[in-house]
């Protein structure tokens, strides 16, 4: 062959070389592939793509990357191996992924694998390669190459091989690892089964509607009266200027007392059986009822002004007067007063005794607090916390020691006391008149009823103090307010006629609007029939 041959041979294969697909798809100027996307797209540019180790490179150990870095899951802990001491350099997880060339490349479709480290640019002759970073891939090889396979296991490695970790598919690292990008594959990751962390509570959904409404019409509207109770037998008692009714929450019946005076009725309260009802009167009576016999027991005097409020603790009833003094009666003899508390300065409008009979709570248009002793007859502690009346008070199911006072029109405040210290504990700004609290039976939760500005009901978190939801109850401000026996339904009566019956604190999802006594008859029924006796 001549040399004329040979120098044309040699110039047809050099520019069938720089016009191959493999040539064209080494060029350095194609956009680098995006490391957030779940799914590797290939570029618009169909004339220039980089090469594998090249997309590798600038994928994973490019300094000007400013996507979102490689995601690290709970697959890949940290670890750390004694035996690697003298080595400070991380060793990078493996890259795996698959990429097919679309078809309007002009390249052979192939799959490939990166399976280890990309070669040390000290090794890479290609003219291409001109975005390597020659110190990272200097100390990434030189650790990918140090042998772990040691005749002398460290201690670490005997301890990850007795648990059965595989530390040549763990990374080892001295840093934090990159915090995971919100993409979707993380998002819709499952969730682990087992945790450490205690599980959150369920939010129970709590209706913004009543369950049942009744009318009360002539209901007074008057702050400092108490003038509904529900009893342990599931009967509502309410008083409707000069009547008293009671509603049956087990068959809807309604009964009316044969209430026959002239006085006005300032308060009412079941007796802990619920088989008697204290009434108290606008002229400072205080009756005692047998609701069964429906006839009136006997009659309680002795003090000036209304009663206003009227509280039981087992066979005795203590009645707080418009004069400020507060008798203790013991009903089943004839001197009736056994006691005499006097350190109200004004009307007295909310009295509640502990359950066990030991304190008595009492509040008055003094702004003032007292805590009693059932022995004496002078305070345990008097508080003036409270810049109006105090007329909520509720004493604490779980910590005896513990009294919830609210404030009137002037005050809106709830306070939380240590009875024993006399100390305040919390304090709560619902922003309303306070006409009524109530610890819940279920929850470490209570409920205040409110009046002006909101007239609503508030339900509050004790833990955390926060707000739990507030409901629009009424369209007048709220008067009194009592809680079913069961704990889970409140009642409440305000200057708007009506009786509203709402479920606050149901506890297991089947709660009944009766007594424990009576759980075994469904809700629908009771309401049925309370809907059929009220037409």
């Amino acid at each position: 062959m001549s040399s004329t041959d040979l120098e044309s041979n040699r110039e047809r294969s050099a520019k069938s070389r720089s016009s191959s697909p493999i040539r064209k798809y080494l060029s350095p100027s194609r956009t680098p592939l995006s490391s957030t996307d779940d799914n590797i797209q290939p570029s618009e540019n169909k004339e220039k793509a980089p090469t594998k180790q090249k997309t590798f490179y600038d994928f994973y150990y490019s300094k000007k990357k400013t996507t979102a870095p490689l995601p690290t899951t709970s697959t890949h802990p940290v670890l750390y191996s004694a035996s690697d001491k003298s080595s400070s350099v991380a060793t990078p997880p493996p890259f795996k992924r698959s990429h097919s060339a679309t078809s309007h490349l002009d390249t052979v479709n192939e799959k490939w694998l990166m399976t280890s480290l990309p070669p040390n640019k000290k090794t890479c002759n290609n003219k291409h390669y001109d975005r390597c970073t020659p110190i990272i891939a200097d100390m990434a090889s030189a650790q990918f190459n140090i042998n772990h396979n040691n005749e002398s296991d460290s201690l670490s490695e005997q301890i990850a091989k007795a648990v059965g970790i595989d530390t040549t598919k763990r990374i080892l690292s001295y840093t934090p690892p990159a915090p995971i990008p919100k993409n979707n594959m993380t998002k819709n990751a499952p969730k682990d089964v087992l945790s450490t962390h205690t599980a959150n509570h369920v939010k129970r959904h709590i209706l913004l509607t009543p369950e049942k409404i009744l009318d009360a019409p002539y209901i007074a509207d008057d702050y400092y009266l108490n003038v509904l109770d529900w009893s342990k037998t599931n009967v509502v008692a309410v008083a409707l200027d000069k009547a008293v009714y009671l509603w049956n929450a087990n068959n809807g019946t309604i009964q009316a007392l044969n209430y026959n005076d002239e006085d006005t009725v300032a308060s009412v309260s079941w007796s802990g059986d619920g088989s008697y009802l204290c009434v108290g009167t606008t002229t400072g009576d205080t009756q005692i009822w047998d609701v069964q016999a429906n006839t009136k027991l006997r009659s309680m005097r002795g003090q000036k002004g209304r009663i206003g409020v009227v509280a039981w603790d087992k066979h005795m009833v203590s009645s707080g007067a418009g004069d400020g003094s507060i008798f203790n009666h013991d009903v089943r003899i004839k001197s009736h007063v056994v006691r005499k508390l006097l350190n109200h300065e004004d009307e007295v409008c909310g009295l509640k005794w502990r359950w066990d009979g030991q304190l008595l709570a009492s509040g008055g248009n003094d702004n003032a607090v007292n805590i009693w002793d059932a022995r004496t007859s002078t305070p345990k502690h008097t508080r003036r916390k409270h810049l109006g009346a105090v007329k909520a008070l509720a004493w604490c199911p779980w910590t005896h020691n513990m009294l919830a006072t609210g404030g009137g029109r002037d005050d809106k405040k709830i306070h939380f006391w240590d009875t024993t210290s006399g100390s305040c504990l919390k304090s709560l700004s619902p922003g309303s008149q306070v006409t009524s609290l109530h610890w819940s039976q279920h929850y470490k939760e209570i409920v205040s009823t409110h009046g002006l500005p909101h007239n609503q009901i508030t339900v509050w978190s004790y833990t955390s103090l926060k707000k739990i939801i507030d409901i629009p109850a009424h369209d007048s401000r709220i008067l009194h307010s009592a809680l079913s026996p069961d704990g889970q339904v409140l009642a409440t009566a305000a200057a708007d006629e009506n009786l509203k019956f709402w479920r606050i604190f149901e506890a297991d999802g089947k709660a009944r609007l009766g007594s424990d006594s009576r759980r075994s008859t469904e809700k629908k029924e009771l309401v049925k029939r309370s809907n059929t006796a009220l037409r």
